[in-house]
């Protein structure tokens, strides 16, 4: 046996290794796709960027009556709602019609890492979060005046490029649950409640109690501390908000894992 694996060099081993510049292609190619999937489908991608703008605009501006302190609650609490949308909707929606129609066996089926597929979809909700974001904030600063320093505006556009990832995970974890069209009323059904229940349309205090108390069970609620916090709002700590929305986001993603390796 020795000899014949002399005779043959390479027999014992295992496939080659891609080179790392075909790595890194794979990954770029899969976000460019992504890019482009997103941007040939305005009717999926101009809702979510423009939906939450509209809110704000409505509460925002049109019923604060110039408050400006409202306007600034308000655009922590809108922003928050804006960025779950690329994040469930981004990943459960499209992951799910991809499994319907069989793409994602043949993207496992393709010489990539299986990572870029995840990666291409998380840049691009990153992306969006990022631009739902950016037109908040200008919503803001230039109609509602609100008295926001540009360090806190930098740090809450962060919190929101970074805080879709729970919702990423959340989405994914959706996706491989259904096929097809049953994905979006899912997704709806966690995204509106979540939201209410968060406190993200309605402060908290104005909330029976007992709503109140379940409220920490939500991501959203950890996002929306985060967010007040960014925007000059006392809301305690950060660590433990960052250490729970950390901790979803694992055990999400580690549960679609598990799920995509049994069932595909």
């Amino acid at each position: 046996m020795n000899a014949t694996a002399n005779a043959v060099p390479g027999a014992a081993a295992g496939p080659a290794a891609m080179p790392r510049s075909r790595v890194l292609g794979a990954y770029l190619a899969e976000a460019r796709c992504e890019v482009l999937r997103y941007l040939r489908n305005p009717g999926f991608l101009l809702p979510i960027i423009l939906f939450p703008s509209v809110f704000y605009v409505m509460f925002g501006l049109l019923l604060n009556h110039g408050n400006a302190e409202a306007a600034r609650y308000i655009l922590a609490s809108y922003s928050t709602f804006g960025v779950m949308a690329p994040g469930l909707f981004g990943f459960g929606v499209s992951l799910a019609l991809e499994r319907d129609s069989g793409l994602l066996t043949l993207k496992r089926a393709l010489p990539m890492p299986p990572g870029a597929y995840l990666l291409g979809k998380m840049l691009m909700a990153m992306c969006v979060a990022g631009v739902v974001g950016a037109i908040l904030l200008a919503l803001a600063l230039g109609v509602a005046h609100a008295p926001l320093a540009p360090s806190q505006a930098a740090t809450l556009l962060l919190v929101d490029v970074l805080g879709v990832l729970p919702f990423c995970a959340l989405g994914l974890f959706v996706g491989t649950l259904l096929k097809g069209q049953g994905a979006p009323g899912l997704l709806n059904m966690i995204y509106l409640p979540m939201s209410f229940l968060s406190g993200l349309w309605f402060p908290l205090q104005a909330m029976p109690a007992f709503l109140r108390q379940l409220a920490p069970a939500w991501p959203s609620y950890h996002l929306n501390a985060l967010a007040l916090s960014a925007t000059g709002f006392d809301t305690g700590a950060r660590l433990p908000h960052v250490l729970v929305l950390a901790g979803f986001t694992a055990v999400f993603l580690a549960l679609a894992a598990r799920r995509l390796r049994r069932h595909g």
